[in-house]
């Protein structure tokens, strides 16, 4: 192909003068019939490198698509260009997709755009295939892998489907995958599920120049105060907030317009389908400049000037949280990544993942039940005894790991690979990888190191990786939520016993760590905190995720030890976040004085009524009651089981899940698994 011949196509048809990086190459490649694996960003141009090479090949491009908001978007673009572009979904009645599929088979359209879901419609691939298109275009390829952060079933059928539709010799139509976010297992799985395996792969473009990354460990009950004091700066707008339920989305979009007095909209899967779409349209429009959400806001989002992504909690994987800090910026000004995080965000990860996956025991479970007879779901459903939303769930991972097909009489019957036991490994190997994308996404945030650099190589690209210069490692005097400060004296001198104290040879818990050196008496664990994480950065301490197994659950904490060698700079040129600032967004408040009391009662009254004046005393009675009974039948004295402290802390928050149990003062992950069921009964009765 004459790459004079791309250039001036590019020119007269698309508008550009020339190419971004990287799209030449990828263009030239699926001009000459090659199969290719593009992973770019964000905003990185990949929709040209199948709507450059569509035209200069015959008989137009199928293009597969998730979301039918993203095909009309760029059904509308295309069409807006002089291109002729026609989408089927059900967003459309019969009779307008009928007519679309007749312009494409008498080739009156360039680009057709399709959801996975079409090809389950009988002869709908093999009519495809009668006249094969030019090029298939396989958007937001990372849905076909079990190993991808947004995996989808349906996805699975493109490689069964594609080799009808592609045709055969020399008609046989290249396919080019695309996804901003692959880790190289998926780009290896997405080639293999598609029926490429030889196919090229252009991984290029992950750095952003222009954006600045930075976390900050905040305290969940601290950060509507953290988000309203950022977005009250008219430059750090227009902005998309994330939260990780659909309950913090909503109140932090009544929060946040009440106190800014500025209308913001809450977008969640649980809303009606027209709201969300109108709700979208109103941000991308520009009629409102914040806009709350859960992951469910993000494909096809194509807005240019966003200027800020902020996370309200640390999100489920690298794979995610890169996709959407992405769609930032995408103009090219400066434009930030701020998240707020802490690991108390980690147990309802933990929690949700259950419900999208769940034990293998309850698999085992639906399979011996229809083993045994149970064929229809109601049925299945009173034999097992299972919450209708977990059976669901469990039904649709056993159909898509080939053990449960429903057929179509509405039955479920077992299919051959059910007698086996490969299954079941490959499931065990899903639940395990999930878990290693929530460990590498705490261990980003933990991590010292160029945040920018560390994104990059986590999915793949090595050359050229450089610090960006503009995240909080990177240029921590820039950050505008995250404070600094240096060491006292006395801090620098209980450093030097924390490293002086760790081995080298093994781990030790923070938690162990942070009473070798006194405890809450003596230092507030999130001041200690910063000092780990600082000394983390500076290559004093090294930090990792471990874990212990307790009453059938996996228990992860954060660990230390000391490195081989030791940096060779003072201790007093490490940099501290200021928690005051990190926690509240303000200048430092002198603490009141506490008052004298006869008795010593220090640890106590950290968090005391004093402190805590909301705290029902008749919750506190409630809880000391719940606490000596627990005492006499553990045979503990009752401050064993909890202190008064944590009690009143209890009485004055009131939580309502094991994430916002560890959120208050003394409780643990161990006191957590121990007694935390048993809390939250007693708490749920005084809500």
């Amino acid at each position: 192909m004459n790459a004079d011949r791309l250039l001036q196509t590019l020119q007269d048809r698309f508008g550009h003068r020339e190419f971004r990086p990287n799209q030449r190459e990828v263009c030239e490649a699926v001009t000459a019939g090659e199969d290719c694996l593009v992973v770019m960003p964000t905003g990185g141009g990949k929709s040209l490198c199948y709507q450059l090479p569509g035209l200069l090949r015959a008989r137009g491009t199928l293009v597969i698509s998730p979301l039918i908001a993203l095909m009309d978007d760029q059904s509308a673009k295309l069409n807006a260009l002089g291109l002729r572009a026609g989408c089927i979904h059900s967003g459309l009645s019969r009779q307008e997709q009928q007519q679309v599929f007749q312009q494409w088979l008498a080739r009156d359209l360039d680009y057709l755009m399709i959801a996975p879901e079409r090809l389950r419609v009988p002869g709908f691939a093999q009519r495809l295939g009668q006249d094969p298109p030019g090029l298939i275009a396989v958007d937001e390829a990372h849905c076909i892998s079990m190993w991808g952060h947004d995996f989808r079933p349906d996805y699975r059928l493109l490689g069964e489907r594609l080799p009808i539709v592609r045709g055969q010799g020399r008609n046989q139509a290249p396919v080019i995958a695309m996804t901003a976010t692959a880790t190289t297992r998926v780009q290896k799985d997405i080639l293999r599920q598609l029926g490429i395996p030889s196919g090229r792969s252009f991984i290029h473009g992950f750095t952003r120049d222009n954006l600045a990354v930075e976390v900050v460990q905040c305290a969940k009950s601290e950060r509507i105060k953290q988000v309203t004091s950022l977005l009250a700066d008219e430059a750090m707008r227009p902005c998309i907030v994330y939260a990780l339920s659909r309950k913090e989305v909503e109140a932090l979009a009544n929060q946040l317009t009440e106190v800014l007095d500025l209308p913001v909209e809450a977008y969640h899967a649980g809303l009606p389908s027209e709201q969300r779409t109108a709700v979208q349209e109103r941000f991308l429009s520009g009629q409102r400049d914040i806009i709350t959400a859960t992951v469910a806001f993000g494909m096809g989002i194509d807005k240019a000037d966003i200027r800020t992504v902020v996370h309200v909690g640390m999100p489920a994987s690298v794979e995610s949280y890169y996709q959407e800090i992405g769609r930032a910026g995408r103009d090219g000004a400066p434009a930030r990544a701020i998240t707020f995080m802490n690991w108390a965000d980690r147990k309802l990860h933990e929690f949700l993942q259950g419900l999208s996956y769940p034990a293998l025991h309850v698999l085992d479970r639906v399979v011996e039940s229809i083993r045994q007879g149970c064929q229809q779901r109601s049925e299945l459903h009173e034999h097992l005894g299972l919450q209708e939303e977990v059976m669901d769930v469990a039904l649709a991972k056993l159909q898509v790991l080939g053990v449960v097909e429903l057929t179509g009489y509405g039955e479920l019957v077992l299919l051959p690979d059910a007698s086996h036991h490969h299954w079941r490994q490959s499931y065990g190997e899903q639940l395990d990888w999930r878990s290693a994308q929530l460990n590498q996404a705490f261990e980003f945030a933990q991590r010292s190191g160029c945040r920018m650099a560390r994104l990059v190589r986590y999915f793949g690209e090595r050359t050229g990786v450089r610090p960006c210069g503009h995240c909080d490692e990177c240029a921590p005097q820039s950050c505008v939520v995250r404070r600094l400060r240096p060491p006292t004296p006395q801090e620098v001198t209980s450093m030097q016993e924390l490293i002086g104290r760790l081995p080298s040879h093994q781990s030790w818990s923070e938690g162990r760590c942070h009473q070798a050196l006194g405890g809450e008496r003596v230092i507030p664990r999130k001041v200690f905190q910063s000092w780990v994480n600082a000394l983390s950065r500076t290559g004093f301490i090294e930090t990792e995720t471990a874990s212990f197994e307790k009453g059938g659950q996996t228990i992860r904490y954060r660990a230390l030890r000391r490195p081989d060698r030791l940096p060779t700079e003072p201790l007093d040129a490490v940099v501290l976040v200021d928690v005051e600032t990190a926690s509240t967004g303000s200048k430092k408040r002198k603490k009141k004085p506490r008052k004298k009391t006869k008795k010593k009662t220090q640890k106590s009254t950290y968090f005391d009524t004093e402190r805590h004046p909301q705290a029902d005393e008749r919750i506190v009675d409630e809880l000391k009651a719940w606490r000596l009974a627990r005492a006499r039948q553990d045979n503990v004295p009752a401050y064993v089981v909890m202190p008064n402290a944590t009690l009143t802390a209890l009485a004055a928050q009131l939580p309502q899940n094991e994430a916002e149990l560890l959120e208050v003062h003394g409780m643990g992950p161990a006191r957590v698994q121990r007694y935390g069921a048993e809390l939250l009964a007693e708490l749920r009765s005084f809500s």
